[in-house]
């Protein structure tokens, strides 16, 4: 069986940033190994990247939030002869709701997808990498809310903010080893994920509080290459964002609060 080497692999890579970075790697010349849960999307972001750069794209389809997900795609690797140099976890989900209004499933679904997955494909990927050359990229994708406490999104921020810590740290155990960690934090991106109205996207994408998917991948992906630790797209109105979140009082949180809460009901 022919040897995949020096193959891109990418959670979430049939669709927004996770296809925009697929193909941001396959201009370089990179074979992928596309990850999702949707199989004919799947397969034709495949196929398409394929057609389009003349690299070879494999669609391996797994519901990520299953508790043993990153052991089956190491056993897939293994048993398809694929060497991976670039691990790429961006798949996410996103949902604006108070943790007791979520229910235990929903949770449990992020808290998997967010923390389980990419910390064992990371964990597993990078001692891989270390064993056998002493050479490769991670790139966690995070979130500027992983600095933020605040309500209806305090289940997607803290843990965006373990995937964040946990890079940041995992980062310096094996950068030594030759293995560079590289995190993304990123505010909005015009994706479907915040299932915005589209004239509010539009409205975003032009005074740049919402980044395009391309943008993004393009700027992660050189980030990643020069090994740098963490990059916050958009970074002084994202950062200026963050600051301005951060001094308010939980009283003034808890007043804003109140006022979407009023505004929904009615």
């Amino acid at each position: 069986m022919e040897t995949v080497k020096n193959t891109a692999l990418v959670t979430g890579a049939n669709s927004g940033i996770g296809f925009a970075i697929c193909a941001e790697l396959a201009k370089r010349g990179y074979p992928l190994l596309m990850i999702s849960n949707e199989n004919e999307k799947l397969k034709e972001a495949a196929s398409n990247l394929s057609a389009e750069y003349g690299i070879k794209a494999i669609p391996f389809c797994i519901d990520l939030a299953k508790i043993d997900s990153a052991q089956e795609i190491l056993i897939y690797c293994q048993v398809n002869n694929i060497t991976v140099e670039i691990l790429v976890n961006n798949a996410g989900i996103f949902f604006f709701k108070d943790v007791c209004d979520t229910t235990l499933e929903k949770s449990r679904l992020m808290l998997n997808l967010h923390i389980n997955t990419p910390f064992t494909l990371t964990q597993i990927f990078a001692k891989q990498m270390i064993t056998e050359k002493r050479s490769g990229y991670i790139l966690n994708m995070a979130s500027i809310s992983s600095r933020m406490m605040v309500p209806y999104i305090a289940l997607y921020s803290s843990t965006k903010s373990f995937l964040r810590c946990f890079s940041r740290a995992m980062r310096n155990e094996v950068f030594d080893k030759g293995v560079s960690i590289t995190t993304i934090s990123p505010g909005a991106v015009a994706t479907n994920l915040y299932n915005l109205p589209a004239r509010y996207m539009k409205l975003g994408i032009f005074l740049g509080i919402i980044i395009k998917p391309a943008r993004l991948a393009s700027l992660a992906v050189k980030k990643m290459f020069k090994r740098k630790a963490e990059y916050i797209p958009g970074g002084f109105i994202n950062n200026l964002f963050i600051f301005i979140v951060n001094i308010l009082s939980e009283k003034s949180i808890r007043k804003i609060k109140r006022k979407i809460d009023s505004k929904i009901k009615s």
